[in-house]
């Protein structure tokens, strides 16, 4: 037996916190968590572009365990999550190292050995990789970007101490990231460009302030119905063309609203079905693409130059300013540090370009390995933070059967392959089936998303059944 297994989780944000707060819930007491920044939060840290902030209601988007009872909009803004997740990292904050940055994983003799960059080494009977999926910003290659004289950077890696004012700004990308900080910078630019290669679709956000501290009665009655709620529209993307017809119906009716001018609104009319691609959320994205000093381009970016960005009509679009709204690459999920399981097999070269994992949390010949957010548990529709804390609950279940019989959890070799053949055959046709997105590998495959309802996955990772795991050998 290990009476009080060492676990390592690597990763302080949402979900590696998650994996700590519930280890101390639960009584374990012998975890580091390991963080290469020097403070928490993963995404809710990096990202600080104007306008950054959750798309779904605050009230979800937190832990069950540890509601915020003062959130002050619906959906909270990044400094407010930064602030809620600082708040619960006071809990195990002796327990996090920060400045501490992973490059290799081994199974070495029935524990994992974590080796630090700068030489240090950390053992443990159980690893946990919390480092998530939006953490590697996605940049086009175009040719001739050592060109450009003016700044360049990424939304995730906002420049703040490059100022718009009367600047003319080129914006690449239309995603969620984009929405949220194009209408912030549009009032202050000179001229504001976008660059879109695919027009998303948009609904309204039903945000607004909150006054006064909530009752937690009050609190659980609201993530109970934006949990619903949530289901529903996750019921309505991906039960059927019917139903997708009637969120493409509503998004018409907000471009609609939002747009007043006929061209502008066919330009930025989506040509993909909805949901294939990430719906966003949002009620000043068309009055900032209206406004008379910004302009929608659609004709694909040729080349950089060192005043602008040339399209494929020979056309020259003058910029001081480049920012990517490009997101993140995500689909290859590829890790940040090197994990070899038992005789020596190496998870990237398991994989082969194709990530899978068991309910997203664990690999065959990988004993004592979890991922958080790992391969087909992103979601579509609803707050990825209750997959997270399905995800924390599966990882406490497992150091408790160490600790009471001695074995690390493994799946078996049938059971992972029978799941990734389910995955495999409920997401080829899809709504994520449908167009090119960050969801969707080259291959065609979609290695990100989750293919039904959170309810289903908090079923589906309720407890470790007998079946599913085997001895370590």
């Amino acid at each position: 037996m290990r009476a009080n297994p060492e676990v390592v989780v690597i990763g302080a944000g949402f979900g590696g916190l998650g994996v700590a707060l519930s280890l101390r819930r639960a009584g374990f007491e012998r975890f580091t968590v390991l963080e290469r920044a020097d403070d928490v939060g993963g995404v809710w840290r990096d990202n600080t572009y104007p306008g950054a902030a959750c798309d779904v209601p605050s009230s979800l988007y937190s832990y069950s365990f540890s509601p915020n009872l003062s959130w002050p909009r619906r959906y909270a803004a990044q400094p407010d999550i930064l602030a809620y997740l600082r708040r619960n990292a006071d809990a195990v904050r002796d327990r996090i190292r920060f400045g501490a940055e992973v490059v290799a994983a081994t199974f070495d003799g029935g524990r994992w050995r974590v080796d630090l960059a700068g030489g240090g080494v950390v053992e443990a009977d159980v690893l946990v990789s919390a480092v998530g999926q939006l953490n590697r910003p996605a940049v086009p290659d175009l040719p001739g970007l050592d060109r450009f004289g003016g700044p360049v950077f990424h939304s995730a890696r906002w420049r703040h101490d490059v100022d718009l004012r009367g600047k003319r700004v080129a914006v690449v990308g239309t995603g969620a990231s984009a929405a949220q900080f194009v209408p912030k910078i549009q009032p202050v630019a000179e001229h504001l460009t976008v660059f879109q290669r695919s027009a998303p679709h948009v609904l309204p956000k039903p945000d607004a302030r909150l006054s006064g501290r909530a009752r937690p009665l009050a609190v659980k009655a609201a993530r109970r119905g934006v949990w619903l709620a949530c289901e529903a529209f996750t019921w309505l993307l991906t039960s059927g063309r019917f139903s997708r017809g009637l969120v493409a119906g509503l998004a018409a009716a907000h471009r609609l609203v939002g747009v007043r001018d006929r061209a502008l609104r066919e330009r930025v009319r989506p040509r993909t079905r909805v949901g294939c691609k990430r719906v966003l959320f949002s009620n000043d994205w068309y009055p900032a693409l209206a406004a008379p000093n910004a302009d929608v381009v659609t004709e694909a970016i040729a080349e950089v130059t060192a005043q602008g960005l040339r399209t494929a009509d020979g056309r020259e679009h003058r910029a001081d300013v480049l920012i990517w709204g490009t997101g993140f690459d995500v689909a290859g999920f590829r890790l940040p540090m090197r994990v070899t399981g038992r005789h020596g097999r190496d998870l990237a070269e398991v994989w082969g370009g194709r990530p899978r994992a068991h309910l997203g949390l664990t690999v065959p010949g990988f004993p004592g390995f979890f991922l958080v957010y790992g391969p087909n548990t992103n979601l579509g529709g609803s707050s990825i933070v209750t997959m997270i804390e399905a995800q924390c609950r599966y990882v406490v279940a497992a150091v408790r059967h160490l600790a009471e019989t001695g074995e690390p959890v493994e799946v078996r070799h049938e059971v992972a392959e029978e799941f990734d053949a389910e995955m495999r055959s409920r997401l080829a046709d899809g709504v994520w089936s449908g167009c090119s997105s960050w969801y969707r590998a080259d291959d065609g495959s979609i290695t990100t998303n989750w293919p039904g309802s959170t309810g289903e996955y908090l079923r589906r990772t309720a407890r470790l059944a007998d079946h599913l795991v085997e001895e370590a050998r």
